[in-house]
């Protein structure tokens, strides 16, 4: 099932305020379980995230995103990276979140998104895979004149 990440509103200002360059910062995602609950206008930091997974094959904080890209193309903004995949997991999570890692703290980490799997999804000494929208992790368009 390809899925498709949901904005936290901080983020998202971040973004626009070019305090966050998804291009070049170290972009991660992190696991959390289904008693996490998203808050998209008030959680902004990595610290207001609660109920991340402990599991076999998962390290706290989450991984690291690889092939990030961020394009333009006409009036779309389109933010994507490669799936990700925990091999030989043991997990069970129902949110994933997006962050920049790069300022270095759970206090200073902004939180870009969030992927809600609408239920719970298992791993048991196999592979839990992330599968992102074709179309891009998110996209932004801007009204046309």
């Amino acid at each position: 099932m390809a899925v498709t990440a949901y904005l936290y509103s901080k983020g998202k200002e971040l973004i626009h305020e070019a305090a966050m360059n998804l291009s070049s910062d170290t972009i991660k995602v992190a696991l959390c379980t289904s008693s996490y609950t998203p808050a998209q206008t008030t959680h902004d930091y990595f610290d207001d995230i609660t109920n991340e997974v402990a599991g076999t094959g998962y390290t706290a904080g989450g991984a690291t995103l690889a092939s990030v890209t961020s394009t333009v193309s006409g009036v779309v903004y389109t933010f994507d990276a490669a799936d990700v995949t925990w091999s030989s997991s043991t997990i069970t999570a129902r949110y994933a979140i997006i962050y920049d890692s790069t300022p270095g703290s759970a206090a200073t980490n902004p939180l870009i998104g969030y992927v809600d799997f609408g239920e719970d999804k298992v791993s048991s000494s196999g592979n839990f895979v992330i599968t992102w929208n074709a179309s891009g992790i998110f996209t932004d368009t801007v009204a046309a004149a």
